[in-house]
């Protein structure tokens, strides 16, 4: 089903939810194409199986598409997670680790893996969360950071939990993929999901402006999290 320019796939319990972005993931992975990971509470199961399903992920190259600025073994951070549940299960690791150094400080940070995204050709797939407030990657509702169109990685100010500086790519970056794939599960997040996907674009609701320019955005929800949508 399409609403507001993306494809909805509703499943029917997070570990569907997870089955299906993990597969998006292995397919992506063994195509050797760059992959934008992502943080939060929907997306590790995903990691964990898709682990399971291709352990060889040495053609692939890995991005983040924000992390707060904390040390990569930070409880907090969007590394670690992705290290745990993913590289570390992994047989053989990508060839390209991209990670945002957040532990420099948001500015240097910033600074750092804007020059590194200025060199990629493209970025393949960019997979994103959502959160309560309908924030996503760490583009928050109505902030100048929404704006940004010559920078490709900025700093950001927290405006939830936890409250740490952060690094997020911009608009334009995140809308470059040919696939943009947002995992969302839960009752939590329903109504962020319906004003992100349900509604026209806000800056109100930043994940509602994150769409592919050129190619395909998916919605991969489960019941409790699209209770909000018409579909």
């Amino acid at each position: 089903m399409m609403l507001y320019g993306v494809e909805l796939k509703v499943c029917p319990t997070h570990e569907d939810v997870s089955s299906l972005v993990a597969d998006e993931l292995v397919g992506f992975a063994r195509d050797g194409t760059s992959i934008v990971l992502t943080g939060g509470s929907s997306v590790g199961r995903a990691y964990e199986l898709a682990a399971e399903r291709e352990p060889d992920w040495s053609a692939a190259s890995l991005w983040w598409g924000d992390e707060r600025c904390v040390p990569p073994d930070d409880d907090r951070s969007n590394f670690r997670l992705a290290r745990e549940t993913l590289l570390d299960r992994l047989g053989a690791r990508p060839r390209e680790v991209q990670r945002i150094r957040g532990e420099l400080g948001a500015d240097e940070a910033a600074r750092e893996y804007d020059e590194l995204l200025r060199n990629v050709a493209r970025l393949d797939l960019v997979l994103l969360g959502i959160g309560p407030d309908g924030h996503t990657a760490s583009l928050f509702p109505s902030e100048p950071t929404l704006e940004e169109r010559e920078r490709r990685a900025i700093p950001a100010e927290a405006k939830l939990e936890p409250f740490v500086d952060r690094v997020t790519m911009t608009v334009p970056v995140l809308c470059s993929a040919p696939l943009v794939l947002f995992v969302v599960s839960g009752e939590s997040k329903a109504d962020a999901v319906g004003h992100a996907f349900g509604e026209p674009p806000s800056p109100e609701t930043p994940s509602s402006v994150i769409r592919s320019a050129e190619g395909r955005t998916v919605v991969v929800a489960d019941e409790a999290a699209a209770a909000r949508l018409r579909v």
